[in-house]
């Protein structure tokens, strides 16, 4: 790794987990040439890694195009390593070719040719994306499984709901909108005729194009039970400033089987949050109008 790349993740896993994530990343190196000792992989260069993880390009024993995974918090793989063999009949998540949660580590498959889902053909991205939806929300939810939407909610609704005490967010988002919003997450939850285990983090940039026989592939699972319109509310929301959030709803309610009216309404509910990232990492600001309107 670069010193560039060293002082990105160093910032961001900072951010996540505080100082001691400094020492951890400093092992890093260490760490993986003994994983590609023990497993047999060829390491590669660092690949786009996030705000919990360090990611390395690297091909399996047999050649595999693969991606290496270390996280300082054992416990979070431990999660993803369940939530993607849970997946995993299904074709729609990389294979885990091996994993150590002690170690902090795991290999995937790497997904070719990976474009994530906002780069591709937006007429054909609605049918695909029903298609995914379809493939997962055919897996049966385990017994017991311990994640639920109402959990995920209320735990992003405290966490995020305290960046209102930002100036720059609480001059734009009050206390009502907040407060509406919950309401309605509320009131879709208590009415949920269906529940279907959910990937639960079903963003543009965690569906990547795997290729004409695969189709689309979701990574970075956080998968929970609860309604089947969440797992497309993100793909409608990111329809402010393009077609519009109605319009894409309209779309992506008929190409993937779903309540249109529930979807519609799910999008109220996350457009508070979409607003605090447009807040915080900046954009147009036709995109904020939109999203404000749309929590109002």
């Amino acid at each position: 790794m670069t010193e560039v790349d060293l002082e990105d993740i160093n910032t961001r896993l900072v951010s996540r987990f505080g100082s001691d994530a400094e020492g951890w990343l400093a092992g890093v190196p260490a760490l993986a040439a003994r994983l590609a000792s023990r497993w047999g992989f060829v390491l590669g260069e660092l690949f786009d890694s996030g705000a919990s993880s360090v990611v390395l390009r690297c091909h399996w024993s047999d050649g595999t195009p693969a991606v290496l995974k270390l996280s300082p918090d054992g416990a979070l793989l431990t999660k993803q390593i369940e939530m993607l063999r849970v997946f995993a009949p299904t074709g729609r998540v990389p294979a885990v070719l091996a994993a150590d949660a002690d170690a902090g580590a795991m290999v995937l498959e790497e997904i070719l040719p990976g474009t994530e889902a906002e780069k591709l053909p937006s007429v054909s991205l609605p049918g695909r994306w029903g298609e995914l939806l379809t493939a997962l929300h055919a897996v049966p939810p385990p017994a017991d499984w311990p994640w639920t939407l109402r959990g995920r909610f209320e735990e992003s609704f405290e966490r995020i709901g305290k960046r209102l005490a930002d100036p720059v967010i609480g001059a734009r988002i009050g206390q009502d909108t907040w407060r509406r919003a919950i309401q309605r997450c509320e009131s879709l939850l208590d009415t949920q005729a269906t529940v279907v285990l959910l990937h639960g983090d079903l963003h543009l940039g965690n569906v990547l194009d795997g290729g004409e026989a695969r189709g689309l592939i979701a990574i970075d699972p956080k998968a929970c039970v609860g309604d089947p319109c969440f797992d497309a509310v993100d793909y409608v929301v990111s329809g402010a400033g393009h077609e519009g959030v109605e319009a894409r709803c309209r779309l992506v309610a008929d190409a993937c089987g779903l309540d249109g009216d529930r979807l519609y309404t799910w999008s109220r509910v996350v457009a508070p949050m979409f607003a605090i990232a447009h807040l915080t990492y900046g954009g147009p600001e036709r995109v904020l109008d939109e999203l404000l309107a749309l929590a109002s």
